[in-house]
């Protein structure tokens, strides 16, 4: 893509410019976390200095500023993603805790003995951990479709494993370990057929491609604002209306009330339901802004870059003796993983880090990935719209120098 601006990109984003040990940072860890353009702090930096107050409860000017930003950016998040509307965005922590408060009150409502809940073998423990205590609290069942040596999901082996046992599938969009970009709308199509609700942990696709939760027909789409260009401790829940509907709240205090009495409450309406006592307000702001930062450049164009970043990558890596990419499906994101023979990640990412090279090295939240691999760990470069071929010249350089040090 000659004509992606990614200088012009690469200049919004002030972490950049940063030389880590004297050397200037080549930055591959964004499937953990993505830096900030100047927009998202500048847009934080300004609330707190013109218009902060507390949100929904004030009458007097500042907290009807800050108010209109908090629910200008609910809407920024309903338009990026195309709900239906408003009332279907949650803030929320991160991607993590909008699946806790899935699995909490959607689950505990209608869950039971034997049910079954379906996941993945390529799941962040983010999509486990929660619907394994969900099944410890319930009596219900949690069944793991496989995957093959490419990393990609056995559709065939998951469709026999909807049942009418089935109660809930909850599979991520695409993977942080591997890349692997799911065939989730063949997933949420079987899964509808036989009315069985799909969550979708949107935490890796959200910053690589449009996402068109309509078109989609997921019933749960969650995703962090720090993987976004956004702030951390930040995210959202995109729920169908009527199932948010039906959901007891998750947490109890203010906002999330319309009456209380010592005798009883009265709940309030969506999506204030869900967002109990003082929210996030900067970081809310933050994240719009971030969103009208990505619909100035296009995601679509995003998407093209980034894929022809990973198969640069991918091929250069291949001319590698003694590397190894785990997880090589047809479908990927801007995710190469790998390991080198007798070299163990930590020390990749230690070297890497000595030639200003920030990439991540373990398990990435995916130890069930890692087991069927058989591998300890695997180091990981992930790209992101800031990153150059040149800085991909430099890691596969230094992962060439580091196999020269360890002979």
């Amino acid at each position: 893509m000659t004509n992606f601006p990614v200088e012009k990109i690469r200049a919004d984003f002030p972490i950049l410019a940063e030389l880590i040990r004297n050397k200037p940072l080549v930055y591959l860890d964004n499937a953990a976390s993505c830096q900030k353009p100047q927009a998202v702090i500048d847009s934080i930096v300004h609330l707190y200095s013109h218009d902060y107050a507390n949100v929904h409860r004030g009458v007097h000017t500042l907290s009807v500023r800050s108010t209109d930003k908090f629910e200008g950016a609910r809407t920024k998040v309903k338009d990026f993603i195309n709900a239906a509307s408003d009332k279907e965005i949650i803030f929320v922590r991160g991607a993590t805790e909008a699946i806790n408060l899935v699995a909490q009150t959607y689950g505990k409502a209608n869950l039971k003995v034997g049910d079954e809940i379906l996941i993945t073998a390529m799941e962040h423990h983010s999509n486990i951990v929660p619907w394994q205590m969900l099944c410890q609290q319930t009596g219900a069942v949690l069944k793991v479709a496989p995957i093959n040596l490419q990393g990609e999901l056995i559709y065939d082996e998951f469709e026999k494993l909807i049942s009418d046992k089935t109660k809930l599938v909850s599979v991520v969009h695409m993977s942080n370990a591997l890349g692997t970009i799911n065939p989730v709308e063949k997933i949420i199509a079987a899964s509808h057929a036989k009315d069985i609700p799909v969550l979708l942990d949107g935490a890796q696709s959200i910053p690589h491609m449009a996402v068109d939760v309509q078109a989609l027909d997921c019933d749960f789409y969650v995703f962090s604002g720090h993987k976004l260009y956004g702030p951390s401790g930040i995210g959202v829940l995109y729920g169908k209306q009527a199932l948010l509907e039906a959901m007891p709240p998750y947490q109890g205090g203010g906002d999330m009330i319309r009456k209380v009495t010592f005798e009883e409450t009265e709940y309030n309406v969506l999506p204030y339901k869900f967002e109990a006592g003082t929210p996030n307000i900067a970081d809310v702001v933050g994240l719009g802004a971030a969103i009208d930062y990505l619909n100035a450049i296009g995601m679509d164009k995003i998407a093209a870059y980034e894929a022809e970043l990973l198969d640069y990558a991918t091929e250069k890596a291949r001319q590698i003796k003694g590397l190894r990419i785990i997880g090589e499906a047809e479908h990927k994101g801007a995710i190469l993983s790998f390991v080198l023979d007798k070299i163990h990640p930590h020390d990749i990412g230690t070297m890497l880090d000595s030639l200003g090279i920030a990439i991540r090295a373990g398990h990435h939240c995916a130890m069930p990935v890692m087991d069927f691999f058989q591998v300890p760990a695997t180091a990981r470069a992930s790209f992101a719209m800031y990153n150059t071929k040149e800085e991909i010249d430099v890691l596969m350089k230094g992962i060439e120098s580091l196999i020269e040090v360890f002979g």
